[in-house]
């Protein structure tokens, strides 16, 4: 398979994911947290940087750097991903009270004390609200990111 349908395929599957989070969203009424978020934003990253290599079709390091910045954009979502499972692993009493919503955090806050407010997480981001073969939706995305990362830095190092 070429470069160029590798960035395809990988793109495909991160608007196939990010479909997902959506009719979960708003078909089946799940609210995303804060932390739910930023791993959507990281599959708009990821997908974003694969259909620019896709569409550039460069030959060469072009196409390394693209599948570099693949692979480290998926690599912050993983980091974001298995904070979110950390966090709905706590036992109750260690689980964070509920803070502010991610839009008063970013009102509120300058971006970079906003990021780290979001990033502790808070009781909504430790609720399980949906699950599939044993797997929370955090675990999902933090599997999925992962091979996403791998697949990116194997692209960049081929």
């Amino acid at each position: 398979m070429t470069y160029r349908l590798h960035f395809l395929v990988g793109f495909l599957l991160c608007a196939a994911l990010l479909a997902a989070a959506f009719y979960l969203q708003y078909a089946v009424g799940l609210t995303p947290c804060p932390l739910c978020i930023l791993q959507r934003v990281a599959f708009i990253g990821v997908g974003g940087i694969l259909l620019l290599g896709f569409l550039h079709n460069r030959r060469g390091w072009g196409r390394r750097v693209y599948a570099a910045l693949a692979a480290l954009a998926a690599s912050f979502g993983a980091a974001v991903a298995a904070r979110h499972v950390w966090l709905q692993n706590l036992p109750p009493e260690a689980t964070p009270e509920c803070g502010p919503g991610l839009a008063f955090m970013l009102d509120a806050f300058p971006l970079q004390q906003a990021l780290g407010l979001i990033l502790q997480g808070s009781g909504e981001c430790a609720e399980v609200q949906w699950s599939l073969l044993a797997l929370t939706l955090p675990a999902w995305s933090l599997l999925w990111l992962v091979l996403l990362a791998l697949w990116g830095a194997w692209l960049a190092w081929r």
